[in-house]
């Protein structure tokens, strides 16, 4: 599926007319003892943030949800997409995001990626290959794909279920052995996650003398 691509109105970033996005917060944010959504580093939470940052460039943003967290107050304004998938982790909001809306590509982003930029979404979205089962990032860490900062193709709908049907949960490994293109990160600290307390303090710090 060919994107058809427009310009955001006083803006020069590539938009999509077909592709939705899916931000995923329905994790438990075990290691960080508290909500990773609500975290803030920007100004508001983080959730807001990534919503925010991802709706110039897409035709939709959802929400991914455990069933749970529908009427939490961080994630009950935005559009939801509730797991039907329990206890998988990401790739739960993924194939529940594919089950609702199977002929669209999705742009899916973790919450919990603070230093993202807009360069980067943009890098994303112009690099993507319909043709080809997702389009995803070289870890500036490590080289392998990163899953959640990632475009999803319909076709790649048939491969995840087949991958979870083995007994497969990790969209990194699903992405190690399919079909992706995979492309250098245009800015190297844009996919770093923040996972601790000790992570979110030093983020912040970071982001906080980036500001000032």
């Amino acid at each position: 599926m060919n994107a058809q691509r427009s310009r955001a109105s006083g803006s020069n970033a590539p938009v999509s007319t077909t592709l939705h996005a899916l931000v995923l917060a329905g994790g438990r944010s075990t290691r960080m003892q508290q909500d990773k959504a609500a975290l803030s580093y920007h100004g508001q939470t983080q959730l807001d943030w990534a919503v925010s940052l991802l709706r110039p460039y897409v035709q939709r943003v959802f929400v991914s949800v455990r069933p749970d967290q529908v009427h939490d107050p961080v994630r009950a304004r935005f559009d939801q997409i509730v797991d039907t998938h329990e206890n998988r982790g990401p790739i739960a909001g993924i194939m529940a995001a594919q089950d609702k809306h199977p002929h669209v590509p999705w742009l899916v982003l973790a919450c919990d990626l603070p230093f993202l930029d807009a360069r980067t979404l943009e890098y994303l979205i112009a690099a993507r290959q319909p043709g080809r089962l997702a389009t995803a990032f070289r870890s500036s860490h490590d080289g392998l794909p990163e899953p959640l900062c990632a475009i999803y193709e319909p076709a790649s709908r048939e491969a995840l279920l087949a991958h979870v049907a083995k007994g497969k949960d990790c969209p990194r490994k699903f992405l190690i052995n399919s079909d992706v293109e995979l492309i250098d990160q245009p800015n190297p600290r844009a996919l770093d996650n923040v996972n601790t307390p000790d992570e979110y303090s030093s983020a912040a710090a970071t982001l906080g003398r980036a500001r000032a």
